[in-house]
C-alpha cells in the first residue's frame, strides 16, 4: 500500500502523488516514513527530502515548517520546497554570493545578520540538491 505524499508551501502545492517511502529533515535528524507509520507531527529542519517511488528517487530542498504523518498519508507544510530538477543552479549560486557579501559587510541589527545567514543556508541547500541531480541524474534504485 503506497503513501499519499503532499508537499505544500505558502505559494503552491509542490507535490502530490503516491510514493513508497519518504525521508525528510526533522529538527532533530532525518525522519523516514513507510506505509503504516504511526501517526506523528514534527517540526521540519533544513535539508533534503527524498522520495522513493518504485525504482525512482526524487529530491526536494526543504526548509522550515511541519510534517504530519498518518498511516496512509504524509503532509509536508514547508516554507521552502524546491524539486531538484526545478532548481536554477546559477540563480542559487548568485544568491549564495549575495548572502556571503551581505554577511561580510556586517550589520548593525542582529535580525539583519540572521536573515543573511538564513539566505545563505537556503542557497547552499539549493546548490547541494541541484548538484546531486546533475551529478547523479535521475536515480534508479536497484
Amino acid at each position: 500500500m503506497p503513501l499519499l505524499l503532499e508537499i505544500v508551501t505558502p505559494e503552491r502545492q509542490a507535490y502530490s502523488d503516491e510514493v513508497d517511502a519518504v525521508a525528510c529533515p526533522g529538527i532533530a535528524g532525518e525522519l523516514g516514513v513507510l506505509p503504516h507509520h504511526a501517526p506523528l507531527l514534527s517540526t521540519l529542519g533544513v535539508g533534503e527530502l527524498r522520495i522513493r517511488k518504485g525504482a525512482q528517487e526524487e529530491y526536494f530542498a526543504i526548509a522550515g515548517g511541519f510534517v504530519q504523518v498518518r498511516p496512509d498519508k504524509v503532509v509536508v507544510m514547508a516554507e521552502l520546497a524546491d524539486l531538484s530538477s526545478e532548481i536554477d543552479l546559477e540563480a542559487a549560486e548568485e544568491a549564495r554570493n549575495e548572502a556571503q557579501r551581505a554577511i561580510q559587510q556586517g550589520f548593525e541589527e542582529p535580525a539583519d545578520l540572521a536573515r543573511a545567514r538564513a539566505a545563505m543556508e537556503r542557497a547552499l541547500l539549493r546548490i547541494r540538491v541541484a548538484e546531486r541531480r546533475h551529478r547523479e541524474g535521475p536515480r534508479q534504485r536497484r
